[in-house]
């Protein structure tokens, strides 16, 4: 049975994951899931307190493709998941951000939701998001965005998941329930947006993990 990976959404804004242009990808933050994950493994994000979701499923993916972030950033099939900070609110949270430099093979940071305010490298989020170097890609993905469904209480607790730092990793018939009921209920809502992430407004804004503060 395929795992289940879930952790809570504290920002969402669009960029983790980025589930825009056809794809939903995770491609920084959550080193560990993007490591670990394999093809056919699910990943949910729950809403949690800072985004007054708690117990709301705000997107699930299941893996269909796992690249490096050099092929990411390589394919041409990938190519509008780039940023472009002068450009419309999707563009700007493109997370297709990290390739190596020619000469040094040092990661490059593109100007991105994950750089500085002024456009450069942020050092702590690429030490980050360079713990896996691995990109998670679905085309089997309900984004629900600011309109994250509440998940039955029994359903959600017989999974012992909870809202927590850190994500927990599920193979047993509950887990599989909670994929059925998604996929069962929301069958309409497949490969779709259904509606803007919480935090889209501030699409031209920067986090840093520094901190964990938004500027």
């Amino acid at each position: 049975m395929p795992a289940v990976y879930m952790y809570v959404v504290d920002r969402d804004f669009g960029f983790a994951p980025n589930p825009f242009h056809g794809y939903c990808t995770l491609a920084t933050c959550k080193p560990g899931i993007r490591s670990t994950a394999q093809l056919g493994d699910w990943v949910i994000g729950m809403g949690g307190k800072r985004l007054n979701a708690t117990g709301r499923c705000v997107f699930a993916m299941q893996v269909v493709k796992k690249i490096d972030f050099q092929e990411y950033w390589t394919n041409p099939d990938y190519v509008t998941k780039r940023p472009v900070r002068n450009g419309s609110s999707v563009r700007l949270l493109g997370d297709n951000i990290y390739h190596r430099d020619r000469e040094t093979s040092a990661w490059r940071q593109a100007d991105s939701h994950h750089s500085k305010t002024d456009g450069t490298p942020n050092p702590i989020n690429v030490q980050n998001d360079t713990k896996s170097d691995k990109v998670l890609i679905s085309k089997q993905f309900f984004y629900f965005g600011r309109e994250a469904p509440v998940v039955p209480a029994d359903l959600l607790s017989a999974t012992g998941f909870k809202n927590r730092q850190g994500h927990r990793r599920f193979s047993d018939e509950p887990s599989k329930k909670l994929i059925d009921w998604i996929c069962t209920n929301f069958s309409s809502s497949l490969n779709q947006v259904t509606a803007d992430p919480f935090d889209f407004e501030q699409s031209d804004k920067r986090y840093s993990g520094e901190d964990n503060k938004i500027v």
